[in-house]
């Protein structure tokens, strides 16, 4: 009986551990909050380095968690080109992370992610979450996942792109991402302010 407590208590104190371990969290980010680690360097497919501090314009900066293979993400990767030209005209920069750890090996691979930016022309930077680190951070769930911050990098939306999802066919009826994006040059309310998050897991190891 007092083995099985010690190894109980064992196992214990190493969930305890890993949960504060650095990069290990997973609870969602709130509305309000700054974009944590954002000095840290992350490799984009162009070979250079940048971190959010790097990517972040004068009016914000947006995130979005995206991969390669993704039934969602590839129904909706069509406006990816249409949103790095939105956050060029409103001055806020815009980031595509690969967050898919468990597959770096394969379809998330770094030159993957080369040979598919350029195939789906991505006018933004696409980089590598090296194990699943601001994902965890962000406590993003799926690919997609939207992070829109303001000039501050204060949270200001979350959630999905729009209403499309899957569908390659179906036409949006909630433009949702972009509307907070509108309201926030405005500065008005967004509404709403945070959606359901639709795609695959995240792949993390």
């Amino acid at each position: 009986m007092k083995i099985l407590a010690t190894y109980i208590g064992t196992i214990l104190s190493v969930i305890v551990l890993a949960a504060a371990l650095p990069g290990t969290e997973n609870k969602p980010l709130t509305l309000g909050a700054v974009a944590p680690l954002s000095d840290v360097p992350l490799k984009d497919i162009s070979g250079n380095a940048y971190s959010l501090q790097d990517l972040k314009r004068e009016n914000g900066l947006l995130v979005i968690f995206s991969c390669n293979t993704c039934p969602f993400v590839l129904g909706w990767e069509d406006q990816y080109p249409h949103l790095g030209e939105l956050g060029e005209r409103n001055k806020i920069g815009v980031v595509l992370v690969n967050s898919n750890e468990a597959k770096r090996e394969g379809d998330d691979s770094f030159d993957a992610m080369v040979a598919h930016a350029r195939e789906k022309n991505y006018n933004t930077p696409y980089v590598v979450d090296q194990n699943s680190r601001l994902a965890n951070r962000f406590g993003a769930i799926t690919t997609p996942h939207v992070f829109l911050f303001d000039k501050d990098l204060k949270l200001v939306y979350k959630g999905s792109i729009n209403d499309k999802y899957e569908q390659k066919d179906e036409k949006p009826q909630n433009y949702y991402l972009q509307n907070a994006i509108v309201s926030m040059m405005a500065g008005k309310p967004i509404q709403p302010a945070e959606t359901r998050q639709m795609g695959c897991s995240i792949k993390r190891k």
